[in-house]
């Protein structure tokens, strides 16, 4: 990946969510929303790019509403890999912890513009890193973000769920996740302009001291675009 054209400004995102929990047995709904900003940085140090996401958000739940802050960097290497280098983002809010990268080669926004039908990919679950998911890369309908051309592509994914989950950590699950949404990148430099990601789970919640399994379904929405 060529690191030559390096944005001069830092990036400003929207950012929201919406969490909702459901036990498919007594039929109880929890949800969880999420409302803010955030600021995405981009600072070259020696031969690779540093890459900081600072959130700002409401969190709005059964209790009420609380202030939170998130942080997120990651370091793209000459080799064009991405390493998480700080992790304080557990509500999944920031630009960076997201199923996509937040900045393509060229080569690689050239063959996302050529999407002409489906494409096989595979991604890491957005919960665990981990686990990989299967589906299609498929062509989506291009628009500007903010009068800035960008280039879309959707997704949609798939894959096993075991593990625990955030704010259910005592907790092991056991089940499917399917992941779709669609992602819009800059014509110009290859930036993540905009990304809507939806990821559900339809599984069996194992608690402690439960004598049996819980179907429960989890769905987890992030919106994120430039302003």
């Amino acid at each position: 990946m060529s690191h030559a054209a390096v944005p001069h400004a830092d990036l400003q995102y929207q950012t929201a969510g919406e969490d909702v929990y459901r036990g498919e047995s007594t039929s109880t709904v929890s949800r969880v929303a999420y409302s803010g900003t955030e600021r995405l940085s981009i600072r070259r140090t020696d031969h690779s790019l540093r890459f900081e996401a600072r959130a700002v958000y409401t969190r709005t739940g059964s209790e009420g509403k609380s202030s939170a802050k998130a942080s997120f960097v990651q370091i793209l290497r000459p080799d064009g890999s991405f390493v998480d280098s700080v992790d304080d983002d557990p509500d999944f809010l920031t630009i960076l912890n997201q199923p996509f990268a937040v900045r393509l080669d060229g080569a690689t926004l050239q063959d996302v513009r050529q999407l002409r039908g489906p494409v096989p990919f595979a991604a890491s679950s957005p919960l665990d890193g981990h686990t990989l998911l299967h589906g299609f890369l498929r062509p989506a309908v291009d628009g500007p973000i903010e009068g800035r051309p960008a280039a879309a592509v959707r997704f949609e994914a798939q894959g096993p769920m075991d593990g625990g989950l955030p704010d259910h950590a005592d907790a092991a699950v056991s089940g499917q996740m399917h992941m779709d949404g669609t992602a819009y990148y800059a014509v110009d430099g290859g930036m993540l302009l905009a990304l809507n990601v939806t990821l559900t789970i339809e599984a069996h919640l194992h608690e402690r001291g439960s004598a049996a399994p819980l179907p429960i379904r989890v769905v987890y929405r992030r919106w994120m675009r430039a302003r």
